[in-house]
């Protein structure tokens, strides 16, 4: 008798240690390793562990007749930036690698926007904007209209992820960390608009939180002279990740 009780007990741990493994593989997927050239050196990363985070590719800040254009800020590279961000979307898509797009987003009420309290109904763009002149009220980055959309050229497709934010990083006040930690990513492919301010932002919050940054130089476009790129690429590529370009990430990614 006790040998059978022993026998059932021995198939029974057996049977929950090859769930457990089993379940932590699928959690984790198969490794694929691959190297980026990047600055300040080449960095090894996990495809199975990595997600694209498409920053504000918005119509606002990267098309004509959006909120940058209409108010006189320079849209001329949002061509070439747009162009490179499919190139690396796709790519992404064909690896299985989860894409996720931030949009700045506020309601229509702008209930979420902070209000005269904050610091960001003041200094964010689209809420200063729409607050100094009444001809702009409730056209800015308000969820559902075709400011707040991503442009024609990304829009997003089945399988990615989509996630509102209302302040400049997309780690505050949202539900992006959740999701990264839902399919184990730990790297992180950052693109988008603007370089110094949002997709900086989300950048430095993700690696306070132990992702590992990784920044398209020539994916990105930023808000400002051209000094603030200059700024961006050089605390990234110093103190909080790594710097790259579209035709590098492509490569490391499709492995051509």
């Amino acid at each position: 008798m006790r040998l059978n009780v022993l026998f059932l007990v021995l198939i029974a741990c057996s049977v929950a240690f090859f769930m457990t493994v089993t379940m932590s593989d699928i959690a984790q997927g198969a490794e694929k390793m691959v190297t980026v050239q990047a600055k300040p050196e080449p960095l090894k990363i996990d495809l199975a562990r990595t997600a694209v985070v498409v920053v504000d590719m918005q119509n606002a800040f990267a098309s004509k007749g959006g909120m940058f254009d209409l108010v006189g800020q320079d849209i001329s590279g949002a061509k070439s930036v747009i162009a490179n961000n499919k190139q690396i979307i796709t790519a992404a898509r064909k690896a299985g690698i989860k894409v996720i797009y931030l949009l700045m987003s506020y309601t229509p009420d702008l209930s979420n926007s902070g209000g005269p309290g904050s610091p960001n109904w003041y200094k964010e763009f689209g809420l200063a904007m729409m607050n100094k002149k009444p001809e702009y009220k409730g056209k800015f980055l308000i969820e559902g209209t075709w400011d707040e959309a991503v442009v024609d050229e990304l829009k997003p497709e089945p399988g990615d992820i989509v996630i509102r934010k209302m302040r400049y990083s997309g780690f505050r006040g949202t539900s992006l960390d959740v999701v990264l930690k839902t399919y184990n990513v730990k790297y992180l492919i950052l693109t988008g608009i603007a370089t110094n301010v949002c997709v900086e932002s989300t950048l430095r919050d993700g690696y306070f939180l132990d992702y590992w940054p990784i920044l398209v130089a020539d994916a990105t476009n930023n808000a400002g002279p051209p000094i603030t790129q200059q700024a961006t690429l050089w605390n990234v590529e110093a103190l909080f990740g790594w710097v790259t370009s579209t035709k590098d990430m492509v490569k490391a990614i499709s492995g051509k």
